[in-house]
């Protein structure tokens, strides 16, 4: 587990930002990552009737959607204990085995990284 006094500033961004579609959203994850030129794409839950998606796999489809070629980061604050393999399993689609994956919890603080 990371220290988060030792995050990069773009890595604690993402988790801000994820921490903040969460608030805004009411919803019961927040999703934030960062492509190869430095963009970040930011998405909550999504649960309706005909789609239901994590906020870390609705992050990383908005970004494929928006051109991006890879991932640098990606960030998830939830309740959870950890990310599910199918939301590791899309991070590592587009951002290869290496990309990191943190998790941090509804105070924004890391928990762990992936």
């Amino acid at each position: 587990m990371t220290e988060s006094t030792e995050l990069d500033p773009e890595d604690r961004k993402i988790i801000t930002l994820a921490r903040s579609a969460r608030a805004r959203n009411g919803v019961a994850e927040g999703a934030a990552v960062r492509d190869e030129t430095g963009r970040t794409y930011v998405a909550g839950t999504v649960e309706l009737a005909s789609l239901k998606l994590s906020a870390l796999r609705t992050a990383v489809a908005m970004a494929v959607a928006s051109g991006a070629e890879s991932l640098e980061a990606a960030a998830v604050v939830t309740g959870a204990g950890q990310p599910t393999d199918e939301d590791l399993a899309a991070v590592r689609d587009l951002g290869g085995p290496d990309t990191p994956v943190l998790l941090a919890g509804p105070d924004g603080e890391l928990r762990d990284t992936f």
